[in-house]
């Protein structure tokens, strides 16, 4: 069966990722959904598009899913007893070089008011986070303090060559605050403003230095989400923005760093792999006296619980027997999931929901090598796994140029070389997995228009670091 090469190669690597249409891993595979703390959402590597840092690569690791602005009365923290880890591979081997390590604490002040009879009063801690009005500039009515820490680590994870506290710039120290969580506009009149207060510049080891923001942002991800679901239970052939972001009311949880690609950069190739992970104690153990900081006893011994690199892959097309199974892997084993890659299920899903035609080139031979090994010509590093691959040399996209299908379109800055927020890996994938890029032989309904129907656009987001939008107020005025 004929195929035309360059093309196939794009369409492969998109139906690897995309399949069908759905959120970007929220609530993914069973045990994240017990541990919401620690399930990533979306990660995004691209080349930074803000003007004047096209030297730099932004990546950003969303955590905790579907948050209720609303969700008080303690809201969105992090787990102080995991690990959250930034990996990058920047040779080609499909295992971690460059490790940014996020630890998280949380400190309570004790607020208690005097309560009772003048003379007679009794100090009773109050039950909130915040007594009063919050500010970039004053912390004293917050109960609650979150901070973190950042270790750079070089080599392998579990047997590293360093590992290096990173310093704010500012102050020397090795804490970072991170914002208190958009609880309304009472609390905090200008979230925007208050949340700026918290963009860290940090010293890299040999001088040259990163941002950072950890905190609430808005979530990014555009889906049509309750209809996906139901079988897809919408007009998958409709406008590209008839059907609603069912996404649009949550909040997530964003690390989000901008490093040099100087820093990031291999000796032997010019793209970089890149995919996020979580960790949590590999025993715990209830208490009968849980305390606020100690709610259980835990091993120092971690074991990771949570994976994303490309969008979408556990969530619909890893089998759910294996979804757990797949948070728990590392890129450089994922030959054992080759079989979900070289027969995906979600095209034949399709043909039976709406009547079209599937694919039929089995097994996927064109998939597998792109799956492998990234695009030919484009973002080919010869590792043998699952990660978002970037070329550090393709130029950024301005803002207001850049198309929402990416390389699908013609925009070589976007999906899959990388992903950005305004990337619609959604509709790119839904057209892909019909075969849009495959010659009619092989895919006879590959020309149709799918569409989940909720758009997004890189004008949906700021043009500058951190990018993601302030996340929305739980009590707006």
């Amino acid at each position: 069966m004929s195929q035309r090469p360059r093309r196939t190669v794009t369409a492969a690597l998109l139906l690897v990722t995309g399949g069908l249409a759905s959120a970007s891993s929220h609530r993914e595979a069973p045990f994240v959904t017990e541990n919401p703390k620690v399930d990533a959402t979306d990660f995004y590597l691209f080349t930074s598009y803000e003007p004047g840092r096209a030297d730099h690569v932004t990546a950003i690791a969303n955590y905790l899913p579907l948050q209720d602005p609303y969700g008080g009365p303690n809201y969105f923290t992090l787990d102080p007893k995991a690990a959250y880890d930034i990996h990058l591979d920047t040779d080609g081997d499909a295992i971690e070089d460059v490790t940014l390590r996020f630890r998280f604490r949380q400190r309570l002040k004790g607020i208690a008011l005097a309560i009772g009879d003048p003379g007679a009063e009794k100090l009773v801690p109050v039950p909130l986070r915040q007594v009063g009005p919050i500010t970039a500039q004053s912390s004293a009515n917050q109960n609650e303090l979150e901070t973190y820490r950042i270790d750079l680590i070089r080599g392998p994870v579990d047997s590293p060559t360093s590992v290096t506290p990173l310093a704010n710039v500012l102050d020397g120290s090795l804490d970072f605050a991170k914002p208190i969580d958009n609880i309304g506009t009472k609390t905090i009149a200008d979230y925007g403003a208050y949340a700026a207060a918290f963009l860290h510049e940090v010293r890299l080891p040999g001088g040259e230095t990163a941002r950072v923001f950890v905190g609430q942002r808005r979530d990014p991800f555009v889906v049509n989400l309750g209809e996906t679901f139901d079988l897809v239970n919408n007009n998958p052939l409709g406008p590209v923005d008839a059907k609603a972001n069912s996404l649009a009311d949550k909040n997530v949880t964003s690390l989000i760093v901008e490093l040099p690609k100087s820093f990031v950069r291999g000796r032997t190739t010019n793209v970089i792999g890149g995919w996020t992970a979580a960790y949590l104690p590999k025993v715990r153990e209830l208490t009968s006296n849980a305390s606020y900081l100690a709610p259980q006893i835990v091993s120092p011994e971690m074991q990771q619980v949570s994976r994303l690199g490309m969008p979408l892959v556990n969530e619909v097309v890893i089998g759910l027997e294996d979804k757990n199974r797949f948070n728990g892997s590392r890129p450089k084993d994922d030959g054992q999931f080759l079989d979900y890659v070289t027969h995906p299920t979600l095209p034949a899903l399709l043909e039976t929901l709406f009547g079209v035609s599937a694919p039929t080139l089995f097994p996927r031979a064109d998939l597998v090598q792109v799956f492998l090994t990234g695009v030919p010509g484009l973002n080919q590093n010869g590792s043998t796994a699952e990660m978002l691959r970037l070329n550090l040399d393709t130029p950024a996209t301005p803002r207001e140029m850049q198309d929402s299908l990416g390389v699908l379109a013609g925009d070589n800055g976007g999906f899959p070389n990388g992903r950005r927020p305004g990337d619609d890996v959604v509709d790119a994938a839904l057209r892909v997995v019909m075969g849009v890029l495959l010659d009619a032989a092989v895919a006879p309904s590959g020309q149709l228009a799918y569409t989940d129907g909720a758009a997004v656009s890189a004008m949906d987001f700021d043009g500058g670091f951190p990018y993601l939008l302030t996340p929305i107020p739980g009590a707006p005025q």
